[in-house]
């Protein structure tokens, strides 16, 4: 598989003759305002540019929308995305809202689904604390955000963790498909008053530990104002932790080869 950073969480995955777009957020550097009641409110994102032209990223058999957070599922994505490319969306309430942006091949994941031969299984995560949730306008907020596991009898598993931070059902995930191949939505993004909404370094730790023989590729970084934890915090960490052999941590634009 080639798995491609983009920027942010939008990733390029060419997996058993197929490419996906996961997670697309297409709009120019700077063009929306930053997170209210979040970590830097006053930047403005995305805080970077895309590393590569939009038309190579609209090249690809399917998108798959993780949840329609502004910073995964975005204003230019729906203007510049094909109104019947396939995409793929956690749940029928994200189908609906997509369908009523003009798109007219939209298919909502069940627990397991096949698609050209690959099997593409849906995990549980929770964006936030129990605390956060608890708060009816915080959990309407935060909503719903769903992982992805790839299996392909030509490739390595792969697991794309998705907005979480680490609750029972990731922990779950890592147990029962043994993944090759895990990446962490690392960025460490920040909410006042109820902390991270994704992971950190101390999660990419225990990943490691529950995994020691896969490859861990931390994402969501550096491109949206409340993420607060950079790529040399996270080389640095790992380097700390004697990990970095299995810890990276890709630039906007590279590609990694498993």
């Amino acid at each position: 598989m080639k798995l491609t950073q983009i920027r942010n969480a939008t990733l390029i995955l060419e997996y058993a003759g197929k490419k996906f777009l996961i997670d697309p957020m297409l709009a120019d550097k700077e063009a929306w305002p930053g997170f209210p009641g979040t970590a830097r409110p006053h930047l403005r994102n995305p805080l970077v540019a895309l590393p590569v032209a939009v038309d190579t990223l609209l090249n690809v058999d399917a998108v798959i929308v993780t949840h329609t957070h502004l910073d995964h599922w975005d204003d230019a994505a729906q203007q510049l995305i094909p109104d019947d490319k396939l995409i793929f969306t956690q749940h029928d309430a994200d189908a609906t809202l997509i369908r009523s942006q003009g798109f007219t091949n939209v298919r909502v994941l069940t627990t397991e689904n096949s698609y050209e031969g690959i099997t593409i299984i849906k995990t549980g995560g929770q964006h936030g604390s129990d605390e956060a949730y608890a708060n009816p306008e915080m959990a309407a907020m935060l909503g719903d955000a769903c992982g992805l596991v790839f299996r392909h009898a030509d490739e390595k598993v792969l697991y794309i963790a998705g907005d979480t931070i680490w609750v029972k059902p990731y922990e779950e995930s890592l147990q029962s498909h043994r993944p090759d191949v895990v990446v962490l939505n690392a960025g460490f993004a920040q909410v006042d008053g109820y902390g991270a909404i994704i992971m950190g370094t101390e999660d990419i730790l225990r990943t490691h530990q529950m995994l020691p023989e896969a490859t861990i590729v931390a994402s969501h970084l550096e491109a949206v104002n409340h993420c607060v934890l950079t790529r040399a915090e996270i080389r640095e960490f790992a380097q700390q932790k004697g990990m970095q052999q299995s810890v990276c941590a890709p630039e906007d634009g590279e590609t990694l080869v498993f």
